[in-house]
């Protein structure tokens, strides 16, 4: 069962929590040294643990009320079918007898994962495009075998119409502004709908979901090879399958995308000739690039809007439930409007 929902849910998450919950697995691999760094996470709260004798350790406490225990045991589980088959991704330690992933420690949920290294990859080089385009084929590949169970799916209501009407029935858009949102976001819906009308019938397979270049570690092959100990492999190391969903598989690929469209265009020609080695990508899945990214939008706005209570959001995003961040989002809503109707995004080789 999912834990319950609370405002703050961190608020008992103290650092000699933290670390009484790494002593509650009793294992050789976990021995936390007391040191501890928190790092750049606000939807589960991440560390980095110092290990006595041994490499730091990363351990994840899961927000209450997002996932079940069962939906996060399944991405667990297709991170290790991922790394059975050789793919540079990070894996939670199985601990104990039962080899257990998932944790429990008063009324909160964790894992523990290695620390992988790496930067964030250098996406305006085609190799590297390439290099990226060809792991995920293989991603692909492997979470088209069988689908999730207990996780959902990526969807217009689940990303569209429920974000709109959570917002609009939670009164965080300014009343001012509330009518002329309402209407731009009613049409964006629209235009979504249009577009995977043309795309027509998808095939659904279990994705990272949140595939852009901050859930990618790169590690040049100099590193990878210089001795230095750094854990993952030469080139990208893909990190975070919190969002791991069924959807089409361009989810996994228009993030890497940005610029100007003949730039975009080019991206995309390096991701696809490095998918299509493993795996054929449905052409008509390029209707959805600027749905999925309408998409995106919304659910962002509902995102910030239900974590706002959590003292990390207004820290972390000052410039959220501004006036001017909601009239911004009117006009970017607008631009996507146009966009969706505009021919899509075609990949250019070279």
């Amino acid at each position: 069962m999912a834990a319950t929902r609370s405002a703050t849910p961190y608020a008992s998450l103290t650092p000699d929590v933290v670390l009484d919950a790494l002593d509650s697995l009793d294992s050789a691999e976990v021995r936390a040294d007391g040191r501890l760094i928190a790092l750049n996470s606000y939807e589960n709260r991440v560390y980095q643990a110092g290990m006595e004798g041994g490499a730091p350790l990363v351990v994840k406490f899961y927000r209450p009320g997002r996932w079940s225990d069962a939906a996060i045991r399944e991405e667990h589980g297709f991170v290790a079918e991922l790394a059975a088959e050789e793919l540079p991704v990070a894996v939670p330690l199985a601990i104990g007898e039962a080899g257990e992933t998932l944790h429990f420690f008063d009324e909160h949920r964790f894992a523990v994962f290695p620390k992988r290294a790496g930067r964030a990859p250098e996406l305006d080089h085609r190799a590297t495009l390439e290099w990226l385009g060809r792991l995920i084929g293989r991603i692909h590949a492997v979470g088209a075998r069988r689908p999730f169970k207990a996780r959902p799916r990526l969807d217009i209501a689940s990303f569209g119409e429920e974000p709109r009407d959570w917002l609009l029935s939670n009164d965080f858009i300014p009343p001012d502004l509330a009518a002329a949102w309402e209407s731009v976001a009613d049409q964006a819906l629209a235009g979504v709908r249009r577009c995977f009308e043309r795309a027509g019938p998808l095939r659904q397979l279990r994705l990272h979901g949140d595939c852009h270049g901050g859930n990618v570690l790169w590690l040049s092959e100099d590193e990878y090879g210089s001795g230095s100990g750094l854990l993952g492999a030469a080139g990208p190391n893909f990190v975070d399958f919190d969002d791991a969903r069924m959807g089409p598989a361009v989810q996994d690929l228009w993030m890497l995308l940005s610029g100007a469209p003949d730039e975009m265009a080019r991206q995309l020609g390096a991701v696809l000739a490095g998918y299509r080695r493993f795996r054929d990508f449905d052409l008509a899945e390029l209707n959805l690039i600027e749905a999925l990214r309408t998409l995106r939008l919304l659910h962002y706005s509902a995102w910030l809007a239900r974590r706002w209570d959590d003292p990390a959001f207004p820290a972390a995003f000052p410039w959220f439930n501004t006036p001017r961040y909601w009239q911004d989002r009117i006009l970017e809503l607008r631009e996507q409007i146009a966009l969706m109707d505009e021919a899509p995004l075609e990949p250019v080789d070279g």
